[in-house]
């Protein structure tokens, strides 16, 4: 019996689970519900990888792209890329926004209990990059602070030298045992997809989506097309195919859609890119990271230029070619300016308001449906991360067969 559940091909077990989880959540609700433990599992799980993973792998990348300095080249080309796609992502939303007919029901109604965000100061921002207790960081899963500080530990131990090696091999063999450990644990995706899909539509209903319909069906859509064009793009210039690649991401997709977690995907992209694309593993363990830190084209490029338009029709407020202009400066630099706060998207969006003068109480009209919202700017984050680990990391000598 489980010799041939895993005769089947992963990602068909995980699409299998997820369609399954969907038809549940419609015909018993009921039974959906009582299922969401199996996701919480899952979720735990992945958090249980997340902050040993980073610590090891980015020490023992910077330990591999130390020699002959192409760290500090490889940091650079991944940001401007990054930034890059933040842009277009940016330019998308507002033309899907502006396009498509998103103009709010009138049955639609506000989220009474909905509290705006406090905006972190640029120098809060900065701050919040150095880990005072680095231990402490590593017990909370401050992505941002183990990256830092685990980026120090890889500079240090490159610098060193032979003085170092004994600890340079520790890393590196813990690098292995967390990417051993992160096989077994991805082995519970189908049963996580299952639970959390499940208690998602069941929670829900497909009908409490009706009167925000149209501004879901935008950001849907406005994220699938820059998934399939531009991140398309990106890995055909790679010397890639495009269909061969998202075949082969399509299960860290699925996860990252179900979860909504950037970094709980980490070890699902990190498998899906290295063991089935070619990636080297000091660049996938590399970028990922730093990509699930700071690239937010779902987040901070197309959502808050979607949500933006909407809002400005909720109050009837006008918008022009400046304001455009300003969303899409603000929302790329919000993308990056707040890395590792919490509730990321809220505060993105509230950045964005304030920047175009919109009344920020216009959060609480899309903050019940925030969750369905979040399914794809995850997956659009996640899938810009290894797109991106794809054009800087793949093996040169893993020549594209797939054409």
């Amino acid at each position: 019996m489980l010799k041939a559940w895993f005769a089947i091909p992963f990602w068909q077990r995980v699409l299998g689970a997820f369609v399954l989880g969907v038809a549940v959540g419609v015909i018993h609700p009921e039974v959906a519900e009582s299922l969401r433990p199996l996701g919480t599992l899952f979720i735990n799980a992945l958090r249980m990888l997340v902050a040993p993973l980073i610590f090891f792998a980015i020490v023992s990348s910077m330990l591999q792209l130390g020699q002959g300095g192409k760290a500090g080249k490889i940091g650079a080309q991944t940001i401007g890329l990054f930034l890059l796609t933040a842009v277009i992502a940016s330019i998308i939303g507002l033309t899907v926004g502006q396009l498509l007919e998103i103009t709010p029901s009138p049955d639609l109604v506000a989220v009474s209990d909905y509290q705006p965000k406090v905006i972190p100061s640029v120098t809060e921002v900065f701050l919040n990059f150095i880990p005072t207790n680095p231990i402490q960081a590593l017990a909370e899963g401050n992505v941002i602070q183990i990256v830092v500080f685990a980026a120090l530990v890889g500079v240090a131990l490159q610098q060193l030298g032979d003085t170092a090696k004994p600890l340079a091999d520790v890393m590196k063999a813990g690098a292995q045992v967390m990417y051993r450990i992160t096989k077994m644990v991805l082995e519970l995706t189908p049963l996580g997809v299952l639970g959390l899909m499940a208690w998602v539509v069941g929670h829900y209903g497909l009908s409490s989506l009706t009167p925000l319909a149209a501004f879901i069906g935008a950001i849907y859509l406005a994220c699938f097309l820059h998934i399939v064009f531009v991140y398309g793009a990106m890995v055909r210039l790679a010397g890639m195919s495009p269909w061969f690649f998202f075949k082969s991401v399509f299960s860290a997709q699925l996860v990252a859609f179900t979860t909504c977690s950037s970094f709980g995907t980490i070890p699902a992209a990190h498998q899906a890119i290295t063991e089935r694309l070619g990636v080297q593993k000091e660049y996938a363990s590399f970028v990922l990271p730093l990509g699930a830190t700071i690239n937010m084209d779902g987040c901070g490029g197309i959502y808050p230029a979607i949500a933006a338009i909407f809002i400005a029709q909720i109050y009837g407020i006008p918008l022009d070619w400046a304001d455009y202009l300003i969303i899409t400066f603000t929302a790329t630099l919000a993308s990056v300016g707040t890395a590792g706060v919490p509730g990321t998207a809220m505060v993105m969006l509230t950045v964005t308001l304030n920047a175009v003068g919109l009344p920020l109480e216009g959060i609480a009209f899309i903050a019940a449906i925030d969750r369905v919202i979040d399914m794809a700017r995850t997956t659009t984050n996640v899938t810009g991360d290894m797109a991106v680990a794809v054009v800087l990391g793949r093996n040169k000598q893993a020549v594209a067969a797939e054409t």
